[in-house]
C-alpha cells in the first residue's frame, strides 16, 4: 500500500465536482486500500478521491475501528433529523468549525465487489458520510460551517 498526499484547501482539485467510477478495475482497488492507508495515518476518518488528486467519486470511511465503509459512487437518499457539532478535515489542518448536518442518512453506493448497497448512518457516521459526499461535489465544511473555531476554543473543546 502506499501513502497519498493529501491536498489541502488552497488546491482547485477540491473544488470540482467527480466524475463518476465506470468499472472497478484493480487501480480501484488501490486507490480504495491506498486511501484507507493514508486516512488511517492522518488519523481522519473519512477521505473522499478529490482529497489526494483523483476526481472519481470513492470514498473511505472509517469511524470506529475495523468498520470500514468502502463506497464508490455514493448518493444520500434519506436525510433525518439535525445535529450541530464540531468538524474537521485532512484537507484544513487544524482547523475546526461548528456545522448542522442531518442526525441520520442513508447512502446508496457501491461497495468494491461491484455490489450496490444501502448505508444507514446515525451521529459521526451520518457526518462524515455528509462530509465525504460534500467533497465529490466539491463542496468543503468550511462553505456551510456556522463559525470556525480560534484555536483557544479548539485547544479548550470549547464550543
Amino acid at each position: 500500500m502506499a501513502y497519498l498526499k493529501i491536498l489541502t484547501d488552497r488546491d482547485p482539485v477540491l473544488r470540482k465536482k467527480c466524475r463518476e467510477v465506470d468499472s472497478i478495475t484493480s487501480r480501484t482497488l488501490t486507490l480504495l486500500d491506498d486511501m484507507l492507508e493514508t486516512m488511517r495515518r492522518a488519523n481522519g476518518v473519512g477521505l473522499a478521491g478529490p482529497q489526494v488528486g483523483v476526481l472519481r467519486r470513492i470514498v473511505v470511511i472509517e469511524c470506529e475501528p475495523g468498520e470500514v465503509y468502502e463506497l464508490i459512487n455514493p448518493t444520500i437518499i434519506q436525510k433525518e433529523g439535525v445535529q450541530t457539532g464540531r468538524e474537521g478535515c485532512l484537507s484544513i489542518p487544524g482547523r475546526v468549525g461548528i456545522v448542522t448536518r442531518p442526525e441520520k442518512v442513508t447512502v446508496e453506493a457501491t461497495d468494491r465487489n461491484g455490489v450496490r448497497r444501502t448505508i444507514t448512518g446515525t451521529g459521526l457516521l451520518a457526518r462524515a458520510l455528509c462530509h465525504e459526499i460534500d467533497h465529490l461535489d466539491g463542496k468543503l465544511y468550511t462553505d456551510i460551517a456556522e463559525r470556525m473555531l480560534t484555536d483557544e476554543e479548539i485547544e479548550k473543546g470549547d464550543d
